[in-house]
């Protein structure tokens, strides 16, 4: 079994820019303050695993030979993607859907605040957004300023390159990671260690991996609800654990051949980023999620 899903055509929460040419210059997660599920400092590191150049460089997607398929997109203009890609940008359709829905039901549950819709922005390459310049090399990453998630699919492959699964549930950690930081957007959370990392520059690592294992923690009450309605299995789970361990800090570093630098970590470690997604994952619940535990940053 796998993680059961349906294609269904295309999220009205969904702006498909494939088409849509590169420009501007410059890098980082928007240079502007995005929160990615792969941190900027560790992109050298993944540069030396993988051996591709990252930084600077534009990330094509493949066709891979299959037959090219044609779809709509929101300035008129056809996209050309393979039966694979396809398949992956309704599988994120279709998971932004499902984490919003939850969501719009959850929060006022368990916060008494109201849920409201981020989009999701496909993307080959480079293009410009809310945060500033949106680049391959940054992997998927949320834009607090415009709230919307922007991912190039290319990320996939390589997730697989640095260790991690990308089975269709550690698909939809990933999005649902993005997604835990527009909750954190819109509950105060973001604001408030956005303001605590301007005013103490020291702690902006340690804040930033708080920040980050919340997130986890979000994803993974997305994952109890899938689990609840019955559309998981174990090895859905472990698929999702996997992907969570591959983007670690210690992780990456270890397979750059450096020595594990704490100091330099950005989003945790893989331990840390697996226990809070299983946290939110067997609780269900957002209290559970308090990384900022004993901080005024929550």
């Amino acid at each position: 079994m796998t993680m059961e899903w349906t294609p269904g055509g295309m999220s009205d929460d969904v702006e498909d820019r494939r088409g849509d040419s590169g420009g501007g210059g410059g890098f980082g997660i928007g240079g502007g303050g995005g929160l990615g599920i792969v941190g900027v400092g560790v992109l050298l590191l993944v540069s030396l695993v993988t051996g591709r150049n990252y930084i600077g460089q534009y990330l094509g997607m493949s066709g891979g030979g299959q037959q090219q398929q044609s779809q709509r997109v929101d300035n008129g203009q056809p996209v050309q993607e393979s039966a694979a890609e396809h398949r992956q940008a309704q599988l994120v359709s279709f998971v932004l859907d499902d984490v919003q829905k939850m969501w719009t039901t959850v929060m006022p549950e368990q916060t008494g605040k109201n849920y409201r819709h981020a989009h999701l922005v496909l993307y080959r390459d480079e293009l410009q957004g809310g945060c500033g310049d949106a680049q391959s090399s940054t992997g998927p990453f949320y834009c607090p300023q415009d709230e919307k998630v922007y991912i190039d699919l290319s990320f996939w492959d390589e997730l697989k390159r640095i260790g991690g699964d990308a089975g269709d549930f550690a698909q939809g950690y990933v999005v649902a990671h993005e997604l835990g930081h527009h909750v954190q957007k819109i509950l105060g959370t973001e604001g408030k260690v956005t303001q605590a990392m301007q005013s103490n520059p020291g702690q902006r690592n340690a804040l930033s991996v708080k920040l980050e294992l919340q997130a986890d923690c979000y994803a993974g009450i997305w994952g109890h609800s899938m689990k609840e309605r019955g559309k998981l299995d174990e090895a859905d789970v472990d698929d999702a654990l996997k992907a969570a361990a591959a983007v670690g800090d210690d992780h990456l570093q270890k397979m750059s051949g450096r020595s594990v630098s704490p100091e330099s970590f950005t989003h945790g470690t893989s331990a840390q980023r697996i226990a809070w997604f299983k946290r939110g994952m067997e609780s269900g619940q957002v209290s559970s999620c308090k990384t900022f535990a004993g901080s005024s940053d929550e």
